[in-house]
């Protein structure tokens, strides 16, 4: 009888000891390998097209503030006439994101149409048996589909991620960035990360010149891809006692809002609030879910070296494999004057990055960059680059193999001096809190600025995260 319980244990073992294996070797032999910018790409991309000398019928601003980026959102979905699309990495039903479902609900029910799309990894752990999600996408005029979702028996599609984040209303705006959908990145509900989108207004939605008819383009590309998947929209579940508990609660904080945010819903200026713009592009990476051709990097650096101006990169994070150190070695050979700023170690909320930016720091000092390390004290989100007095970039890639070859992204590049202007100032407030690297051991650090104390546990995280440095190109 033992001999035959040990057999069981060791045979139950050696399966959950295989199925790991499987998975493993599944994920590392269908990421690992880096594809090479084609040579067609390469050929046809020319950074002229990014500039324009006559003004287009856009016009953009850039969205700083999480309290207003919430509001914001609240705002472009309470006037929605015929349609919302929002896209999202992450999507939590915490205090934001209740709001955020609560608008769309309220949309619906005016007759809006709703679309939603979100990540596979974000649908399992927060979508997944939750009566908010539910209560949204079991309403008529709502469809939510889900990109990707995590099958461990099919480890070589687990890793390619959407990371895109962008809301459009009806044909005259959207918006576009790098913020998720809960607590973290909107309203002030303690904790939180900085980040920033841009705002975008076309008087002429029917000028086909509109940057927005790039982004619908894209969406439906995405959107009717076959790894798309419908979220739990059979509608005889919207009578079950807790999804209706939930859709009653959520339109009740609806009320509840429209007391809060009085201006809610009441017709904005857009064309008082932007800024002229001569032309907008949309970069973005392939859609599938495997390894990547890494043309949105590759743009972004034949959009930098092309210049003798300034530039200036902000990215939370830095993990990069050898082509991308090289890449930025040539940016630096072409212009000596560009700038990055990350978050230090102790000020970086994302361990891995952590401990890459710590052992690799000198290699990146090595490209030629002048780094300046973020210490304000709240995990800096931002990924933007401005280049001279004309572009202004922003949007969801960080400069890491994960953005490069894994993860869908966009970046949204505005040829505009006012946008550019605008842009300037805010990453400048936040290099004011920064310091400067002048080597791997030592900093100019400005009066006034205080370094960030790296605690005894995110010290033992970071370590321990370096022991698995060699996946850090799936991080």
């Amino acid at each position: 009888m033992k001999k035959r319980l040990r057999f069981k244990l060791r045979y139950l073992v050696f399966i959950i000891v295989a199925f790991i294996l499987y998975v493993l070797l599944g994920i590392i032999l269908s990421y690992i390998r880096h594809p090479q910018v084609s040579k067609e790409y390469q050929e046809g991309f020319d950074p002229k097209e990014y500039y324009s000398d006559q003004a287009s019928c856009d016009r953009a601003c850039v969205i700083e503030d999480n309290e207003e980026a919430l509001k914001e959102r609240l705002n472009m979905f309470a006037q929605a006439k015929d349609r919302i699309i929002l896209s999202t990495f992450d999507f939590h039903a915490d205090k934001s994101g209740k709001d955020v479902i609560a608008a769309l609900i309220e949309a619906a029910d005016r007759g809006v149409d709703v679309k939603i799309l979100v990540d596979g990894f974000s649908a399992l752990q927060q979508m997944d048996g939750n009566a908010y999600f539910q209560a949204l996408s079991t309403m008529d005029k709502v469809e939510i589909r889900i990109y990707n979702r995590i099958n461990l028996l099919m480890p070589w599609k687990s890793m390619g991620r959407l990371h895109d984040k962008y809301v459009i209303i009806d044909d005259d705006l959207y918006l576009l960035g790098g913020r998720n959908t809960y607590d973290y990145f909107l309203g002030d509900h303690g904790y939180k990360n900085y980040d920033r989108d841009v705002l975008v207004y076309t008087p002429e939605p029917e000028n086909q010149e509109s940057s927005i008819h790039q982004l619908e383009e894209y969406f439906e590309s995405v959107w009717n891809l076959d790894v798309c998947k419908p979220f739990y929209n059979d509608s005889k579940n919207a009578s079950k006692e807790k999804v209706a508990q939930a859709r009653e609660e959520l339109k009740k904080r609806y009320q509840k809002m429209n007391k809060e945010f009085p201006d809610m819903g009441k017709a904005r200026d857009y064309a008082e609030r932007t800024f002229e713009v001569n032309r907008i592009t949309l970069l973005y990476n392939p859609t599938h879910v495997y390894s990547k051709e890494p043309t949105l990097f590759y743009s972004l650096k034949r959009l930098m070296e092309e210049t003798d101006e300034e530039v200036a990169i902000h990215t939370p994070y830095v993990i990069c494999n050898d082509w991308m150190y090289q890449s930025f070695a040539e940016i630096c050979e072409e212009n000596p004057n560009v700038t990055m700023m990350t978050n230090s170690v102790a000020n970086n909320g994302n361990p891995f990055g952590a401990s890459d930016y710590q052992k690799n720091k000198g290699r990146l000092l090595e490209t030629g960059l002048k780094i300046q390390e973020y210490e304000g004290g709240v995990s800096y989100h931002g990924k933007s680059i401005t280049i001279g007095d004309e572009l202004a970039i922003v949007g969801s890639f960080n400069m890491d193999m994960r953005s490069a070859y894994l993860d869908t992204e966009l970046m949204l590049v505005v040829d505009s001096k006012e946008v550019t202007s605008q842009l300037k100032g805010y990453m400048e407030a936040y290099e004011a809190d920064s310091v400067k690297v002048l080597d791997e051991e030592h900093y100019e650090i400005p009066e006034g600025v205080e370094r960030q104390e790296l605690t005894k546990k995110r010290e033992q995280r970071i370590r321990l995260v370096g022991m698995f440095n060699w996946f850090r190109f799936l991080m």
